[in-house]
């Protein structure tokens, strides 16, 4: 059984790195994700299947796919690329592109539970909400997410815990540089490569011991949603 006296400096610091970033992704996609699924749930917006369907493609595409997406859009030359410079942020191939990478792949998994909770509202609460005097914002704030927190933090345990292993996405925008971009995933790929497989499986051992964490708190989550709709 894995014990914290097995493991060495460098994993500790790898364990660091990536809650780190797994933690900074999941607060950075929370305001949009959450503000595009109400708008999923609630608003007969035009393109609303457009933009459904954009926002699932990081869940079909594979990730190396959706990191040469993003390393074109971040390219030296390109509007974002210049934009940044201009702003002095250093992005490819940095912890901030690691940040960027797993935000991206671990969006659907927040926007798709975030949804499915506020469509699960009885709309009659919220109109009674509004007939009392309470705009959009507040009708949100106060009545709609409150009733949809665990809808809602489910999804963000589901990002989090996509974040923590995601590997494709991540080595085409951040490369595999150690004590700057490697992750976890990234650090057993190259222990593996190398023949390490001792340190590799320990690796192994402690991401599965977070995804279990995370995944096991969001499945708790979600059966006592289920009994408080039923």
């Amino acid at each position: 059984m894995l014990t914290p006296s097995d493991l060495t400096p460098e994993d500790f610091a790898l364990l660091g790195f990536t809650v780190k970033v797994a933690a900074l992704a999941t607060l950075a996609i929370l305001p949009p994700g959450i503000a595009l699924a109400w708008a999923l749930a609630r608003w007969n917006i035009p393109g609303k299947g457009l933009v459904e369907t954009l926002v699932s493609l990081p869940l079909v595409l594979p990730p190396t796919a959706v990191g040469l997406l993003l390393l074109e859009l971040l390219g030296r030359g390109t509007l974002a690329s210049r934009l940044l410079d201009r702003l002095g942020i250093e992005v490819l191939f940095s912890a901030k592109a690691v940040v960027l990478a797993t935000a991206v792949m671990s969006f659907p998994l927040l926007v798709r539970s975030a949804r499915t909770a506020f469509e699960e509202i009885d709309p009659r609460l919220l109109g009674v909400a509004r007939t009392l005097g309470h705009g959009p914002i507040s009708v949100f704030a106060r009545v709609a997410l409150p009733l949809a927190w665990r809808g809602v933090t489910a999804g963000a345990l589901l990002a989090f815990s996509r974040a923590l292993g995601e590997f494709g996405a991540t080595i085409m925008v951040a490369g595999n540089i150690p004590g700057r971009t490697q992750t976890l995933a990234l650090a057993i790929f190259q222990r593996a490569e190398l023949a390490h497989d001792g340190a590799a499986l320990r690796l192994v051992a402690i991401t599965v011991l977070l995804a279990f964490a995370a995944v096991g708190t969001t499945e708790l989550l979600i059966r006592r949603r289920a009994r408080r709709s039923a």
